[in-house]
């Protein structure tokens, strides 16, 4: 199968580039270098091309006779600052809907999105009696005096339950608000060519080759950060947030197998492992397999944060034959000593 891969040198991409030539497809790779992601003055690696997606006479010379798009191409983290807004509008919402004409024109009919756990915000709630109840915003005042969890209009407390794909989208991050955009645009897209769309929302990837040293890194990059320079993992608000940690071989696993089976016209997937863990025990764990410091608990938090966010992998299970292979106990521990990105990315990212 003809594959065009983009972001194919980014930390997701360049595990997806290796997986699809070892399963024997060819892949016309492109990713544009944003300094953001590889530092200054990067080149493309052999086997990728510098293409800016946003360019459709790039793009239109590169497509025919491919069969699917793999779009991983994107600004990510949760954002630093309103600032950051242009560079998400830009690059992960415009590169989108410019790839997607580009693809309607080369009668190109399948796509496979990357999209993020962020689009729902915070993630599935319930009371005592097992009620669903969909929680505001956390507010900074009550943050400020260190109560992080939600609580419903009554005041009672909730309980986190996994999230499956039927949930709305609550976006509550630039990153956040540009995934669901592209969602948006990819299903607009398939309703009006006829196309099949797998969005795959990936929770919260790590593993070898992740970058480090940045506000857009991941949060278990910026733990080992700290580990490797002698210090404690700093871990905010109380360290009880829950997540979903999936190891980026099964995120290529994932992508390899909806490449393989094209699905409904849009079709939506939660890519998790299916083990939840909180960000206290992630740094508990690195710290451990690095005989390290100790995590501090600093109290601090990040706007746009969500308290938990745990997803149900059932339906890529039944859609796909996917079942993540690295419970994040083995993936992380293995993660404490894994090569990271030798070139720390450079400052935010820009929108031109």
């Amino acid at each position: 199968m003809r594959v065009l891969l983009t972001g194919a040198a980014g930390f997701i991409g360049s595990h997806i580039h290796r997986t699809l030539l070892d399963a024997g497809h060819e892949v016309t790779a492109l990713d544009l270098m944003l300094p953001a992601a590889h530092g200054p003055d990067a080149e493309p690696p052999a086997g990728v091309d510098r293409v800016d997606v946003r360019h459709p006479e790039a793009l239109d010379a590169r497509l025919t006779g491919i069969d699917v798009v793999c779009h991983q191409a994107a600004v990510v983290g949760a954002g630093v600052s309103a600032q950051d807004a242009p560079a998400y509008a830009s690059h992960n919402d415009l590169g989108t809907a410019v790839l997607l004409a580009a693809m309607d024109r080369a009668q190109v009919r399948h796509l496979v999105l990357a999209s993020s756990m962020v689009v729902y915000g915070e993630g599935r709630y319930i009371t005592a009696d097992g009620t669903e109840v969909a929680p505001g915003p956390r507010i900074p005042a009550d943050l400020d005096h260190g109560l992080f969890d939600n609580y419903a209009p009554s005041g009672e407390p909730l309980t986190w339950a996994p999230i499956d794909e039927d949930a709305p989208l609550r976006p509550r991050s630039l990153y956040a608000a540009a995934k669901a955009a592209q969602e948006h645009y990819a299903s607009a897209w398939s309703a009006a060519t006829g196309g099949t769309v797998t969005a795959l929302r990936y929770h919260n990837v790590y593993g070898p080759d992740m970058p480090r040293d940045t506000p857009y890194s991941g949060v278990a990059a910026i733990f080992r950060s700290s580990l490797e320079a002698g210090e404690s993992p700093r871990v905010f608000e109380d360290g009880g947030q829950t997540r979903d940690f999936i190891h980026v071989h099964d995120i290529a696993a994932a992508n390899l197998a909806a490449i393989e089976r094209p699905l409904g016209a849009f079709t939506p997937l939660n890519i998790a492992s299916g083990h939840p863990i909180t960000i206290a025990e992630v740094a508990t764990v690195l710290a451990t397999a690095r005989n390290g410091k100790p995590p501090v608990v600093t109290g601090d938090y990040r706007s746009g944060d969500v308290r938990h966010i745990v997803a149900s992998p059932q339906r890529a299970r039944r859609a796909l034959g996917f079942t993540a292979a690295i419970t994040p106990e083995r993936g992380l521990t293995e993660f404490a000593t894994a090569p990271l990105r030798a070139t720390a990315a450079a400052g935010a990212p820009t929108w031109r």
